[in-house]
């Protein structure tokens, strides 16, 4: 039963913290703790939390903020759960910062935020809401409200998040991928098919793969497409229903395809970079940088940067598999950046152009300053696009083209009709000083 947290408001009049020295309970006050408490945590509205909740009398559910606040805190410290519970059991100033000043207070076991964080996926699942995303954005609308922040510029990056999942090759991915079905079925169809998975079961899927030679791959991979598709046909009726079963369907349809002669390998160039890099990551997908290939997601992150605010605050938090293009995310961004602030301006690299993003942001009134822009760097010993002036009639269409050295030439319809064509005068070309032969 959902209940709202007040008990902070009122701390009992004797406790641990007003038992401390005048000096060290007002350094309490102002430090991380004291603002986290009155920016973050006072501020979180507890009430959208609240549908996951059954309404029948039963035990009230541990204060929602603390929950909250205790995912806000592991992410910003880098904790693990294990050192977020004994931070959360002994350390003064972590619970002050949830509203608790005596030590044992408010006390639950460590599986109530595993089941808090199991509610909240199924909840987004059903509904499409994000409720951690949300309560961070009225958060910080609060922010921006009571410290009267301009937001009409602000700026907008993205960078990498590795997924924590075991680098796998392709041959160990398929393995580990036959083991799990295995686990899978029940055990009449384990020994109906005792045969089919004994050479995938012997350890570890790195073990099956120590004593193979890399030119014998191919073969077992071809082999394993074989034991998928025949396990697909035949196991469909009773388990199309099971997680295993539609990893076995996805994991077939990105490795091997059918063709009149049977299953076929896919070649490793036919691989999506949306393909399943882990088992126990589904949406994790691979993306090559400049630093080498990366497993995992992007975060895009939006930021206020006005110079005339005391400080700033990150606005809006994007996370996505990094397959995903930045300017995807600036589309997707920006209905909520407009609805929630006065962004008019907003600074970003050049990955987050396009002609979309281009026509999304002139219906909003916002103008986009890059910082560089897609394609290869220009040779300044040549002429580039650029360098020429298209004009328009009225209709938008081009009529005539203005090269650098002023020469005119009127535009044709290309042959083919999809394009157009300006055709200068080669005399007159000859004697220009951007000329290749000069």
């Amino acid at each position: 039963m959902f209940r709202k947290n007040k008990r902070h408001l009122q701390p009992i009049l004797i406790n641990n913290v007003q038992q401390l020295p005048d000096r060290q309970r007002q350094r309490l006050e102002q430090s991380w703790a004291g603002v986290f408490y009155k920016e973050v945590f006072c501020r979180l509205k507890e009430e959208p939390f609240g549908e996951m909740y059954s309404d029948l009398p039963s035990r009230p559910n541990i204060p929602v903020n603390v929950l909250v606040g205790l995912e806000y805190l592991k992410s910003g410290m880098g904790w693990s759960d294990e050192e977020l519970y004994d931070a959360f059991l002994y350390n003064v100033q972590v619970r002050y910062a949830l509203g608790y000043h005596e030590l044992g207070e408010g006390e639950f076991d460590l599986r109530s935020l595993y089941y808090f964080r199991q509610r909240l996926s199924q909840h987004m699942q059903e509904t499409g809401i994000n409720l951690l995303e949300q309560a961070f954005e009225q958060v910080t609308d609060a922010q921006i409200a009571a410290f009267q922040l301009k937001t009409g510029k602000q700026r907008m990056d993205s960078t990498q998040v590795a997924s924590n999942i075991r680098q796998q090759g392709r041959l160990q991915l398929l393995v580990e991928v036959l083991q799990r079905v295995h686990r899978m079925l029940i055990e009449a169809d384990q020994q109906k098919y005792v045969e089919v998975f004994e050479p995938y079961l012997k350890g570890h899927p790195g073990h099956y793969i120590y004593r193979l030679k890399k030119e014998e791959y191919p073969e077992h991979i071809q082999r394993m497409g074989l034991v998928m598709y025949r396990l697909l046909n035949e196991l469909r009726a009773g388990y199309t229903a099971d997680k295993v079963f539609q990893m076995l369907e996805r994991v077939f349809g990105e490795h091997f395809h059918l063709e009149e002669g049977g299953v076929k390998t896919k070649a490793n160039k036919e691989l999506s970079a949306c393909s399943l890099q882990s088992p126990d990551d589904w949406e994790a997908t691979i993306r090559e940088t400049g630093h080498g290939l990366r497993q995992g997601y992007v975060t895009n992150i939006a930021e206020t940067c006005d110079p005339e605010n005391p400080f700033q605050v990150i606005t809006k938090v994007q996370v996505a598999p990094n397959s995903t293009d930045d300017s995807k995310l600036l589309l997707e961004a920006i209905p909520n950046l407009v609805q929630r602030t006065d962004l008019d301006k907003l600074y970003a690299d050049g990955g987050y152009g396009g002609p979309n993003v281009d026509q999304a942001l002139a219906d909003q009134q916002i103008s986009m300053l890059q910082t560089g822009i897609r394609g290869k760097l220009l040779n300044q010993e040549k002429l580039s696009f650029s360098d020429f002036v298209i004009h328009l009639d009225e209709a938008g269409k081009p009529v005539q083209v203005t090269c650098a050295h002023q020469q005119n030439a009127p535009v044709e319809l290309g042959s083919q009709k999809k394009g157009y064509v300006a055709r200068f005068s080669s005399s007159v070309c000859e004697t220009c000083p951007f000329h290749l032969g000069n």
